[in-house]
């Protein structure tokens, strides 16, 4: 009789481990990014491909989320919400009295692409670059209590905000993301502002079909303005002095301060994607780009493979962080490490080892760049090992236990 009851809780462990959800996959993009109908034919999930389309005809449903190009963490998660849920914006009245925003754009109503979204159905999501801090900000913001007053006395009232709403989120993967910043801010601030930096490199490819997305500043493209004079006006605006911009979040200060707050939650399986596209040269002790790196990217690649960054208490990074893939330190991609209470529990992806929620797994890919990951820049070869990956992680998180 007992054999008989262990055969049966074994058989239907067996199916449970078996079980495979159907949860959608959502995508948010990074810095600088764009949403599927900006910028053309050109994706920024896949560039001349198009990776939703192939998670799609694997069998997966697929949201791609447009938010903030280079606005905080905080007004991009928010962003993310509505999108998914659907209703007027709310970026909550604390902060948009902290930073002289407007808190409910009117230009920011949203059709829910997936209005369903709750515990009993949840989501998986994939983002790049500085998509992941928004990812983790938005797991954050949905599961505390946000309040309008610093005596934490009233709660805000949007949908998001002041309410606590667990198990939205199954997993977060992250591809090349900063979690602990990137030496990129610190270094090339003293050349050229960051911000504008990137919005010189946006100025070159820059359409009619992109859009900052700045509206809770009051900021908008003129009718009669050029693009030149909608990016030359943009640089002048107030906000680049605060700490809600990307910029801040990115630098090695601001990810150390999101890392802080923002944790691993116990209930969310958690994968980053490590890329690099630089070697060690064992005579310097320095990073150098490869015949692989693309020339859109060499120059700071190897810019970022030779200078550190600097630590709020001013003592510089040490050689870790040379090692890069054109955008982001490599050491910064693994996790979150640098937060007061310490790193999150970060270990390397064994396919042989039972995924457990919680902590970072890591797989880190050689010869990939920041971009070519997700369809940029690429060799044929990049294409099809960035696509390759995609498709067999999407099918890993099928996997996931429904409850």
């Amino acid at each position: 009789m007992n054999n008989a009851r262990y055969i049966f809780f074994f058989f239907i462990l067996l199916t449970v481990s078996k079980a495979q959800n159907n949860f959608p996959i959502v995508l948010i993009h990074g810095f600088m990014g764009w949403g599927p109908d900006e910028m053309g034919d050109y994706n920024y999930w896949g560039g001349k491909d198009d990776f939703v389309s192939l998670l799609e005809d694997q069998g997966h449903v697929v949201f791609e989320l447009s938010v903030g190009p280079v606005s905080s963490n905080w007004e991009r998660a928010i962003e993310a919400y509505y999108q998914l849920k659907g209703g007027q914006i709310d970026y909550g009245k604390r902060h948009a009295n902290k930073y002289n925003i407007i808190q409910k754009p009117k230009d920011k109503y949203y059709e829910a692409l997936y209005p369903e979204w709750s515990n009993e159905n949840p989501i998986h999501i994939i983002a790049h670059s500085m998509g992941g801090q928004t990812a983790r900000m938005l797991n954050y913001l949905l599961t505390q209590e946000i309040y309008q007053d610093d005596r934490n006395e009233v709660r805000e009232s949007s949908l998001l905000l002041g309410q606590s709403q667990e198990g939205l989120i199954k997993s977060i993967t992250t591809i090349a993301t900063p979690h602990d910043g990137t030496t990129l801010t610190s270094i090339t601030i003293k050349i050229i502002p960051f911000i504008q930096y990137f919005i010189g490199v946006a100025g070159l490819v820059g359409t009619d079909f992109y859009n900052f997305d700045l509206e809770q500043w009051g900021f908008r493209r003129k009718k009669s303005e050029t693009w030149f004079q909608y990016v030359n006006r943009m640089r002048e605006h107030s906000a680049w002095k605060t700490k809600n911009i990307s910029s801040w979040d990115l630098s090695l200060d601001g990810a150390k301060e999101l890392n802080g707050f923002l944790l691993a939650s116990p209930d969310i399986y958690y994968f980053s994607f490590v890329t690099t596209t630089t070697v060690l040269d064992e005579h310097t002790g320095l990073h150098t780009t490869t015949s692989d790196t693309p020339l859109l990217i060499r120059s700071r690649a190897k810019l970022m493979g030779s200078r550190s960054g600097y630590w709020p208490d001013g003592s510089p990074t040490d050689s870790s962080w040379y090692e890069n893939d054109g955008v982001v330190n490599t050491v910064s991609m693994y996790g979150p490490s640098t937060g007061i209470n310490g790193s999150d529990p970060i270990v390397e992806y064994d396919k042989n080892e039972l995924l457990m929620p919680g902590q970072w797994y890591w797989t880190k890919i050689n010869n990939m760049d920041h971009w070519s990951m997700i369809g940029h820049f690429k060799s044929k070869g990049e294409s099809t090992k960035g696509r390759l990956h995609l498709i067999n992680h999407a099918k890993i998180l099928k996997t996931l236990p429904l409850k």
